[in-house]
Formats: C-alpha cells, sequence, structure tokens
C-alpha cells in the first residue's frame, strides 16, 4: 500500500472508527441491526478489518486492541525497516559519488563554485555527512538558533561515530552562548577538539582537504564552495595558524579563563583606539551590540572617562606610553 494511501486510512480510522469503536465499547457490544452500526457503515468496516470488532451471535462486540494490534503495526514496522535500510544504502551510494566527484580536477561548474540562500545549509548537509577522514571548521559566534545548532550537532555526531576527526574553532565569545556550550559538549564527548580565539575570523569549513565553503564577502546568504587543492592548502595552513593560537573551549584552567578575559579586554581597547564603529566592534568581537557597550561602560569606569572620546584618548595615551617605556 502507497504511503499516501496509509495515511487517508489512518485519519479515517482516526476520524470515523475510533469514536464508533469507544462507543461500542462503552455499551459492552451492540446488535448488528443498532442505528449507532448500520447507520456507519464504512467505520463500522474499518473495525471489522482491523480485528476491533467481532460478529458474535448477531452482536458486535469489542476486541481488546493490545490483542491484535500486532497485525497492523508489525507489517508496518517490517516495511520501516526495509525503507531505512534502502535509505543507507542510496545514502551510501550517493556519498561515494560525492567522493569521487571531489576528487575530479574539474567539474562542470568549475573549481569554485557560488551558493545562495538555502542552497548553503543544503550543500552542508550533503557533504559533511560523505566526510570520511576530517572536518576543520571556523566558526565566528554569530548567533545561531537552537534549531540550527541541533541540526549541526545531530550531523557533526554522526560524522565523529564513523571515526571523522574534527577540529573547530570559535572565539572567546562562544563561551558565554549557552547552545554552543551544549553543543560543544555533546561533540567533545565524541572525540571532537573545540578552541577559542579573541580575534575575529570569517566562517571557513573543510572536508577531508578536498572541498572547503567560505563566505562571499560580507554577504553571508552568499557562500563560496572551493575544490581547489592550492586554495584548500592555503585555507587550511590558515586555519592551523589560528588553531596553535587557539585556547581549549572546555578547560577550566583559571589562567586561561584569566587569559581569554586579558585578550577580549586588549582586543576592546585596541578597537576603540583604531576608532571602529560600535556595530563592527562588536562584530568582531563576536558579541551583541549591548555585550560591547557594557565592555565599553567597564573601561569608563576604570580610567575615569566621562565620555567616548575621552576614553579614547586616555586609552592613546596609556598605550603611547607602555610603546615608550618598551
Amino acid at each position: 500500500m502507497a504511503d499516501h494511501e496509509l495515511e487517508h486510512r489512518r485519519e479515517q480510522f482516526e476520524r470515523l472508527a475510533a469514536p464508533l469503536f469507544e462507543e461500542i465499547a462503552q455499551r459492552g457490544g451492540v446488535a448488528v441491526t443498532d442505528p449507532l452500526v448500520t447507520s456507519a457503515p464504512e467505520a463500522t468496516t474499518l473495525l471489522l478489518d482491523a480485528g476491533l470488532l467481532r460478529l458474535d451471535n448477531e452482536r458486535y462486540a469489542a476486541v481488546d486492541p493490545n490483542t491484535v494490534q500486532a497485525q497492523v503495526i508489525a507489517p508496518l514496522s517490517s516495511q520501516g525497516a526495509r525503507l531505512i535500510s534502502e535509505s543507507s544504502a542510496w545514502s551510501q551510494i550517493y556519498s561515494t559519488l560525492g567522493q569521487t566527484y571531489r576528487r575530479s580536477p574539474s567539474t562542470q561548474i568549475g573549481q569554485v563554485t557560488e551558493l545562495h540562500g538555502d542552497e548553503i545549509d543544503h550543500f552542508l548537509a550533503s557533504v559533511v555527512p560523505s566526510a570520511q577522514s576530517e572536518l576543520l571548521t571556523a566558526q565566528p559566534q554569530t548567533g545561531h538558533s537552537n534549531t540550527q545548532q541541533r541540526i549541526a550537532s545531530d550531523r557533526d555526531v554522526a560524522a565523529l561515530k564513523r571515526g571523522v576527526t574534527m577540529r573547530t574553532i570559535y572565539q572567546h565569545a562562544a563561551r558565554r552562548n549557552r547552545a554552543t556550550r551544549a553543543y560543544v559538549a555533546e561533540v567533545t564527548s565524541q572525540g571532537a577538539e573545540v578552541r577559542t580565539l579573541d580575534e575575529f575570523f570569517n566562517r571557513l569549513i573543510v572536508v577531508d582537504r578536498e572541498v572547503a565553503l567560505i563566505p562571499s564577502g560580507d554577504n553571508l546568504s552568499v557562500a563560496l564552495v572551493i575544490r581547489d587543492r592550492g586554495l584548500i592548502a592555503y585555507l587550511v595552513d590558515m586555519f592551523e595558524r589560528s588553531w596553535e593560537r587557539g585556547r581549549p573551549f572546555t578547560s577550566r584552567d583559571t589562567s586561561v579563563i584569566q587569559s581569554i578575559a586579558e585578550e577580549q579586554r586588549a582586543m576592546t581597547i585596541r578597537l576603540l583606539i583604531e576608532g571602529h564603529s560600535d556595530a563592527t566592534c562588536a562584530k568582531r568581537l563576536g558579541v551583541s551590540p549591548r555585550t560591547y557597550a557594557a565592555y565599553v561602560a567597564d573601561l569608563k569606569r576604570e580610567y575615569d572617562a566621562e565620555t567616548r572620546f575621552q576614553l579614547g584618548y586616555l586609552l592613546g595615551q596609556d598605550a603611547a606610553h607602555q610603546d615608550h617605556g618598551a
């Protein structure tokens, strides 16, 4: 029976047959000539076919559903198992073809492909599950939703369980995000490594060092898929340099936590001295504008400055004295 036919039959059963069954059960059975059943021949037939009614001396009696459910559920379970097996087989076929595609020297769409909007998520949903050995990701804190984080978690955990190694870099600010902390706890429990940096960086995903995904400029709704081995080697080298400077996300060492706070403070000061807008500073720190405003307020209190201009001047003087002293 086709899926849509099964769904239609179930909906009919819930709408027509289930209420009739409840009424017959409450009455302790009804005569075959009772208007309750004669006025609802379709529902009565559904109950008889499902084994939930039996004919007993010209009366319909209700049958315990627990004794007959197996005759309906078992075939569906068997069909579901076959579909899961078939789905897994097709997934393996596409995964193998995907690896062949990525290893090919060129494709019809070239070594760099532009993706737009939903195409980005669809690409990730197809390429990450096909990873065979390694996933490298650099993820600036951009406020992913809980749903997006859950999808990423399921996808990445599945890859880790296949034996894929995974390293991820976030900005320090990601440590304050509850959804990110939950994601990190889950993937690190499966063997992933996660570190954080103070500086701003763009998103990067590298799969098996054969295909990479990067943003196209400042437009986050456009991404570039790169298959050129030379470009990928360059991106991996950048990742490795950042990785070496990163701090372990899961570290509870007091000195590490203190160093992270100092690095964020130093970066805030540097951005203020350079005169960037608040929006730019917040983005480069990986925090919300409100959180960035709180950082600035703390510095104003520390330097006893009443205005942002005065704070910038005092910070600049302090930096100049330090340089002179060095």
